[in-house]
């Protein structure tokens, strides 16, 4: 005879089996983290690899970029010369120049400079922004906050000039229609400094006055023509290295009519 089912087992027997969904929501809020840490590092990762290239292949790169220092290095001599000189290209993008250099301390100047000095302050190291006269002044702004207080920048209009805006290094050249142009970060990153022969001239001390270049003479006290330049005193610096009865004190890399 069998023995009746027990209430228990009838209860067990009808109960419904309840399962628990999967937390999709945690789910999906781990995978987007996960995909974002991913991104990031990825993206450090591609940065920092970017960053390590040489620069020189960095600014070439850039798009747009004249690329003189490959093109034409015939141009690019060095030599300290007197008075105003031709240039192949305008803005000038290096060659020879005056031994005075323009100050590149992060300068702005509202009136253009001279080519033979701010010339001599690329190859030191110099990224020379230049741009039309009447660029709009907000325009001007923009350029100038990325110029002002830099080491190794500064910015001047400049007449004639084949596009609103052009920035020159020593041996490169770019040119631009405005100054929201990604580019213009990209040149001034690359070239500053590094595209100069003499990386780290660090003095200050140039010449702050616009306009032509500043002529200098051969001081008759000197016969072996390397001697002392004295420039007609234009500024403040140059007044009082001309003061003391007429003597120029020795010129040395920290002057600005340095000498090699």
């Amino acid at each position: 005879m069998k023995n009746p089912k027990s209430p228990a087992r009838g209860r067990n027997a009808n109960a419904l089996t309840v399962r628990t969904g999967r937390p999709w929501g945690v789910i999906a809020v781990v995978s987007a983290v996960s995909v974002l840490a991913l991104s990031i590092i990825g993206y450090a990762a591609i940065s920092t690899w970017l960053g390590s290239r040489p620069w020189e292949q960095r600014l070439t790169e850039v798009s747009g970029v004249v690329d003189y220092a490959s093109e034409k290095p015939a141009w690019l001599t060095s030599e300290h010369e007197s008075g105003p000189l031709t240039y192949e290209v305008t803005p000038s993008a290096g060659g020879s120049h005056n031994r005075a250099w323009q100050n590149r301390n992060g300068d702005v100047y509202d009136a253009p400079i001279a080519a033979e000095q701010a010339t001599h302050s690329m190859e030191h190291g110099a990224v020379w922004v230049t741009y039309r006269p009447d660029l709009p002044a907000e325009q001007v702004q923009s350029l100038a906050s990325r110029v002002r207080g830099v080491d190794y920048m500064l910015l001047s209009p400049h007449d004639n000039l084949d596009a609103p805006i052009s920035l020159q290094a020593w041996g490169y050249r770019l040119v631009a229609m405005s100054p929201d142009d990604e580019r213009i970060d990209e040149f001034i990153r690359a070239a500053r400094v590094n595209a100069g022969l003499e990386q780290g001239a660090t003095c200050a001390g140039g010449v702050t006055a616009t306009g032509p270049a500043i002529f200098l003479r051969r001081d008759s006290r000197n016969s072996d023509g390397r001697g002392l330049h004295q420039p007609r005193p234009q500024n403040s610096l140059q007044r009082r290295l001309g003061a003391a009865g007429g003597r120029w004190p020795p010129l040395s890399r920290c002057s600005p009519w340095d000498r090699r």
